[in-house]
């Protein structure tokens, strides 16, 4: 591991460390870069809707304001400032420009610390953390499971980890992987575009794909009824969020080169694998989000 440089900001020391020969994508880091440069401006309502979806099977045993928690891949750093301020002292890792975006977003606040490394270079003894979480990250990797062996091993026996990895649609119904195979299609193509261009072609999906069934959604919720049947509906998880949060998805589906699904039981044995245990799976949006206790 190689302190590559330290950037001093009007908020904190970002300490860089050299990228090369890790266990990741450079045009998947580069293309995620680009993508928190576009969306940062997020609002309360916004990052409060993402953080109590995510951390809706996290209790307080798990997770308090003595705990030093990290978060690998912070993107944008907007899952940082959901929490900062309640729990205790957080660093943020990602190895993408999106770390300066991140820390622009939190602004200044004693109890977060930023570092631009990667999975296979977290620069922390073993064992050292109370709690972590990877969300949306570990599978845009390479080697998903070595990532996330990384990521458990930092985190001390007793303590807690929260992952969200993109699923294989193994919850839904058959009509639901035919969408996804043909938006996949639209993806490998999308995503080798130039930036400019991607951003524009991004921004029109999201008015022609995304909107058509969110606007569905929200016109049968308002008709009441239930959302076990509207989630039957494509895309029913935008329903509640804004459509700056639709064009950020938007980007972040179509946009990015590398991208890995798993199914339930693949991502259970993954992180038993890496030495998780007492796993306990979200039956909600979005799929699949799981936490498990290191074994001690």
């Amino acid at each position: 591991m190689s302190l590559q440089k330290e950037i001093k900001t009007s908020h904190r020391v970002i300490r860089c460390y050299q990228l090369a020969d890790t266990n990741l994508d450079k045009i998947t880091v580069d293309s995620f870069g680009e993508e928190w440069k576009s969306f940062h401006g997020f609002s309360n309502k916004d990052l409060q809707w993402l953080g109590d979806k995510y951390f809706d099977i996290v209790t307080p045993d798990m997770l308090n304001n003595t705990m030093k928690v990290i978060d690998v891949g912070c993107g944008s750093g907007r899952i940082i400032k959901y929490l900062k301020g309640r729990y205790g002292q957080i660093t943020g890792i990602d190895p993408s420009q999106a770390i300066f975006v991140a820390n622009e977003l939190i602004g200044k606040e004693d109890t977060v610390e930023l570092i631009q490394t990667s999975t296979d270079h977290i620069p922390f003894a073993d064992n050292y953390f109370d709690f972590g979480y990877s969300l949306g990250v570990l599978h845009h990797i390479p080697d998903t499971a070595k990532a996330l062996n990384d990521c458990i091993k930092k985190i001390k026996p007793g303590g807690y980890f929260l992952l969200y990895l993109y699923y294989s649609l193994d919850n839904k119904p058959f009509y639901f992987r035919i969408i996804f195979f043909l938006s996949n299609l639209i993806r490998r193509f999308v995503s080798k575009m130039p930036l400019k261009m991607k951003k524009i072609t991004c921004n029109i999906l999201a008015v022609v794909l995304y909107l058509p069934f969110v606007g569905l959604c929200r016109f049968l919720k308002w008709l009441r009824v239930p959302e076990r049947i509207r989630k039957n509906i494509p895309l029913q998880s935008y329903e509640s969020q804004s459509f700056y949060l639709i064009r950020n998805d938007s980007l972040d589906r179509f946009g990015t080169p590398l991208e890995q699904r798993f199914s339930k039981k693949q991502m259970q044995k993954m992180m038993e694998h890496a030495g998780l245990t007492d796993i306990i799976f979200s039956n909600d949006i979005p799929y699949w989000h799981a936490v498990g206790k290191k074994t001690e």
